[in-house]
């Protein structure tokens, strides 16, 4: 089992690494054999889907580090019950291909095992997503 003091060190370690771009940080913490999701509809925005693996993982993020600069990132509520964690957070992101700005609150479910990332369940504004992603 994870404790909480852990779990907040790595998520924390992870946002940090997201807003940098620091691939290797962002995925030192993620079990070879874990999994990332973006939830949502994958028929109206194919960013929303499962990644298994630090491969398959490292791709996609890599994608959407890419696509998504995050400005800032404002912790609204962090429950940690065990080894899971439900983060609500405020950001500030950019989307580079069109140079926009938004602000948008996402929640992340973590589950962690023997102090590592096994699974990451993100949860979006996939409306939002879609229209960013559509022809202008």
């Amino acid at each position: 089992m994870t404790d909480r003091k852990t779990i907040e060190a790595v998520i924390d370690r992870c946002y940090a690494a997201r807003q940098k771009g620091d691939i290797e940080t962002l995925m030192a913490p993620f079990d070879a054999d874990a999994v990332f999701e973006l939830a949502g509809s994958k028929e109206l925005v194919p960013a929303a889907k499962a990644a298994r693996g630090h491969q398959d993982i490292r791709a996609t993020m890599t994608g959407l580090i890419a696509v998504f600069d995050f400005i800032d990132r404002e912790i609204i509520s962090i429950v940690i019950d065990g080894g899971r964690a439900a983060v609500h957070s405020r950001v500030k992101i950019r989307y580079v291909p069109r140079d926009m700005t938004f602000t948008t609150d996402p929640l992340d479910s973590f589950h962690f095992k023997d102090g590592k990332i096994v699974e990451l369940l993100e949860f979006a504004d996939t409306a939002l997503i879609k229209d960013l992603m559509s022809p202008a």
